[in-house]
């Protein structure tokens, strides 16, 4: 299968997102709802994009102690969801908590363990105590959240090459910060990448939100991406 097309729903509101997800019905399979639109919506708001015939990567990264976030796990396990992100960097023992939490309660649901945010370069790594370079963080976190048994992780684009002949292939990489050739971005992305340079890196899904919800039509623009990437 080519790499696919995630559109990340960072907006204010379900009203703003109603008209760019009726557009997109048929064309797009995945969606990611993150904390903002939960924090405003809630699970229900999962149900009814569900309901409109997408698959949702639920984006909420995770982060805590093993009992807590396995049975954040086990709560959220019922919703309508293919993709459940936590950061890789809550440590072996959370991460093989939440894997077990997840096999108990829905054994096709993918657990992501969350690398190095790609809002992060190698001097925000150092503020926070992590003297490796980006790249060799993302390769840390990527042995320990595979070891503990995720079969999926979030990283740049910029490290999916290493990573693909790092691990075993079945490992599902999902990368944001991506940008359509020719964008310059003007966000908080920092290690970037076209769709299909991510593509032909090996990225398994591309997570795109700003130059698809900004584009004048959303569906041409999520359209033009899904023809860079072979669909």
């Amino acid at each position: 299968m080519p790499c696919d097309l995630i559109l990340a729903l960072d907006i204010p509101s379900r009203e703003a997102a109603a008209p760019i997800l009726r557009q997109l019905r048929g064309s797009l399979r995945w969606v990611k709802i993150g904390l903002q639109m939960f924090t405003a919506y809630g699970p229900n708001y999962v149900r009814e994009v569900a309901g409109m015939g997408f698959n949702i990567f639920l984006d909420l990264k995770l982060h805590d102690i093993p009992n807590t976030v396995a049975k954040s796990v086990e709560s959220l396990a019922p919703l309508p969801i293919g993709m459940l992100t936590l950061h890789a960097a809550g440590g072996r023992e959370m991460l093989a908590a939440a894997r077990a939490a997840q096999l108990q309660t829905r054994s096709d649901l993918l657990l992501l363990g969350v690398t190095v945010l790609t809002s992060m370069d190698a001097a925000g790594l150092a503020e926070i105590g992590v003297s490796a370079a980006p790249e060799a963080q993302v390769a840390r976190l990527a042995d320990l959240a595979t070891s503990a048994g995720l079969r999926g992780l979030v990283c740049s684009p910029l490290e999916v090459s290493a990573l693909r002949a790092r691990l075993a292939a079945d490992v599902q990489l999902v990368t944001p910060g991506i940008r359509p050739a020719g964008e310059s971005g003007g966000d908080d992305q920092k290690r970037v990448m076209s769709p299909a340079e991510a593509a032909r890196a090996g990225s398994s899904y591309i997570v795109v939100g700003r130059p698809i919800l900004k584009a004048p039509d959303p569906a041409a623009a999520a359209r033009n991406i899904l023809a860079d990437l072979g669909w």
